[in-house]
């Protein structure tokens, strides 16, 4: 069943850089059944840094949800809701459907794998998991990252995915790698080119 992004517009100040933990309890406080659904994922909202970690919101900012295109019309009870996230509010606007595009390269803000932290066998995993799915592209490693739970520190990486076929595109948007999926992790978008 094909997998698109629910993106609605969000108005507000400021949120925490660190807002995926954040972000899902306030989306489930209004969704509990979020809770039940492993195929949903919740990308983090961009933002512009402010310092003391904060991100300003802008015209741009979305609370973008990936998720199978049946499920589009329980997620629609978010429009007009306000989620608070340690503090910093904000409201959730009018929801547009995106479609998934397939590029040939993709790239994840963070990627974690429990029990996997040290660069080389974090890689072993990211390709035995990209080998299930049947994906061929060339993996990069990027910058090591953390964020919080509760008052945990999960471990994990940056991650591009190039060389990709347009179906290993889609099965990557469409499957993630890794967990945590609904607090921002493992989600895959488009890579944005450099500027020359």
């Amino acid at each position: 069943m094909p997998y698109v992004d629910l993106a609605f517009r969000v108005v507000g100040k400021t949120i925490p850089v660190d807002h995926g933990y954040a972000l899902y309890s306030a989306v489930s406080r209004i969704l509990p059944e979020i809770h039940a659904s492993k195929e949903t994922g919740i990308h983090p909202i961009r933002g512009s840094y402010s310092g003391d970690g904060a991100l300003f919101l802008g015209p741009f900012s979305r609370l973008t949800l990936r998720l199978p295109d049946d499920e589009i019309r329980a997620y629609l009870k978010l429009a007009g809701k306000r989620l608070t996230l340690d503090g910093h509010v904000l409201t959730v606007g009018v929801p547009e459907v995106r479609i998934l595009r397939t590029v040939t390269g993709l790239r994840a803000r963070l990627v974690t794998i429990k029990g996997f932290q040290e660069p080389e066998l974090f890689l072993q995993a990211v390709r035995r998991q990209l080998e299930a799915l049947r994906i061929t592209g060339d993996v990069l490693l990027g910058e090591r990252r953390t964020f919080r739970v509760k008052e945990k520190q999960i471990v994990g990486y940056e991650m591009a995915v190039t060389e990709l076929t347009a179906e290993e595109s889609l099965n990557l948007q469409e499957a993630g790698l890794g967990g945590r999926r609904r607090m921002g992790c493992g989600l895959f978008v488009p890579m944005i080119p450099r500027r020359s």
